[in-house]
């Protein structure tokens, strides 16, 4: 599967942006999804995930609150929605895939290793 991020950009806090995540390949509902982001000098971390439903998303406490993870298969594409973004959600955000079971998923789901399928990043870049 291929996998294309968009909707990056230059921002300022308190602003809103949604990323995008469209699949090709096998239909999007056999894959679990996951946004993590790198900023510069600092590890690649979780962000937010989803697989079946509500109920398989999780996000990173950081996000918690302000950023929305949803998918619409019809149209192989996952959105994260971004608000009130601040100075340090600057970073690039990828997002990635893999084929996996709920259980597995379910304590998984934030280890960047689990994923098979990458994407080029997008940058987000939030101005103080």
């Amino acid at each position: 599967v291929q996998l294309q991020a968009s909707g990056g950009g230059l921002v300022q806090t308190g602003d809103s942006l949604r990323l995008s995540c469209t699949t090709s390949g096998r239909p999007l509902s056999s894959y679990a999804v996951a946004w993590f982001r790198q900023a510069p000098g600092k590890e690649r971390e979780f962000v937010a995930s989803n697989f079946w439903g509500v109920s398989s998303t999780y996000y990173a406490d950081s996000v918690k609150g302000r950023f929305t993870v949803s998918r619409d298969n019809a149209k192989n594409t996952v959105y994260l929605q971004m608000n009130s973004l601040k100075p340090e959600d600057t970073a690039v955000y990828y997002c990635a895939a893999t084929v996996t079971t709920t259980s597995y998923y379910s304590r998984n789901y934030y280890l960047d290793r689990e994923y098979d399928y990458w994407g080029r990043g997008t940058q987000v870049t939030v101005s103080s």
